[in-house]
């Protein structure tokens, strides 16, 4: 069983909230909570887009494979911005495809919750990398993994691919044995958002839910409720939200938040240049973006089939 410390720590990490984790002061190294509070430490700096600090804190002589796989995982991410290191990308899956080896059977020397964290980066960064399936079979998908943490991220897999139904699938899987689990109740809003089931009603519920806890801040929080409210065609509320959202970040939105903030621009009776300004923004900073990736395709095939039509000449009076 965790210690309330470590249960605080995991809690914090499954909210998103990145920020009082990367300001944590770490364990005493002898406690069994130093490795996963570390582990969770460095994956938050990865979530906040910082992989070069997410690598220095690793002890660079460990033995331990979970620190191991989270530095392999910080390398792939700062490598995968730069395509002049594909090198450097292609030696850190590798690593982590060697992890992964490592840490297979009853004999390897690693806990279950190490194992279980080795996938779980792996199975992140092949995914990242566009290797779903083999994404999909480190975190045992269609299995009875008792991993939480690889549900949660198998889901996601398969809402980005639009398999809404292969993600129920795995939800209902894991309802047999977590319970009333915090990341499970999160794994069920996730499936709702993706899915528009009882008007996004449970989704909007749990982020509600999760927003009133005093001792929590979380702008991925404020952000996921947004795009709920955005969905139930709450704009005003939503926009509120983003906005709250962008000021806990420090004034500089994450992808996700400025993808919403598009959004939320778009809609409503006075369409302003406000979502012309802000998609830029978001297509200059993050081009890997999916709705900057959209729309770029969607110009593309417009320009291919505009090209295939002559415009006749204006008919003369």
């Amino acid at each position: 069983m965790d210690s309330p410390e470590l249960y605080h720590v995991k809690q914090q990490f499954t909210l998103g909230a990145y920020k009082s984790l990367v300001d944590l002061t770490l364990p005493d190294p002898d406690s069994p909570d130093y490795t996963p509070t570390l582990v969770y430490q460095a994956r938050a700096h990865l979530a906040v887009d910082s992989p070069s600090t997410a690598y220095s804190i690793i002890p660079k002589d460990t033995e331990n494979v979970a620190l191991k796989a989270v530095a392999a995982l910080a390398h792939f991410v700062e490598a995968e911005a730069d395509s002049s290191k594909e090198a450097e990308r292609d030696a850190a899956l590798e690593e982590l495809r060697d992890l992964c080896v490592e840490v297979e059977g009853d004999d390897a020397d690693a806990t279950e919750w190490e194992k279980g964290t080795v996938r779980v980066l792996a199975g992140t960064a092949f995914a990242r990398a566009g290797e779903i399936e083999e994404a999909l079979e480190t975190l045992g998908a269609g299995t009875d993994t008792r991993n939480l943490e690889a549900v949660g991220y198998t889901v996601q897999i398969y809402l980005s691919i639009n398999r809404p139904d292969l993600a129920r699938k795995e939800f209902e899987r894991a309802k047999r044995w977590a319970e009333d689990d915090l990341l499970l109740q999160q794994i069920e809003a996730s499936i709702g958002l993706a899915t528009g089931r009882d008007a996004y009603a449970d989704a909007h519920a749990y982020f509600t839910e999760q927003l009133a806890n005093p001792s929590l801040t979380s702008p991925r929080l404020l952000t996921a409720r947004g795009v709920a409210r955005l969905l139930r065609g709450e704009v005003q509320a939503a926009k509120s939200d983003l906005e709250e959202a962008q000021t806990q970040m420090g004034g500089k939105p994450d992808a996700e938040t400025l993808g919403a903030q598009v959004v939320a621009a778009g809609l409503g009776s006075a369409k302003s240049a406000d979502a012309d300004q802000l998609f830029s923004q978001l297509s200059t900073e993050h081009p890997g973006f999916p709705l900057v990736l959209d729309v770029e395709r969607k110009a593309h095939l417009f320009d291919e089939l505009a090209a295939k039509f002559a415009v006749p000449p204006v008919a003369a009076a």
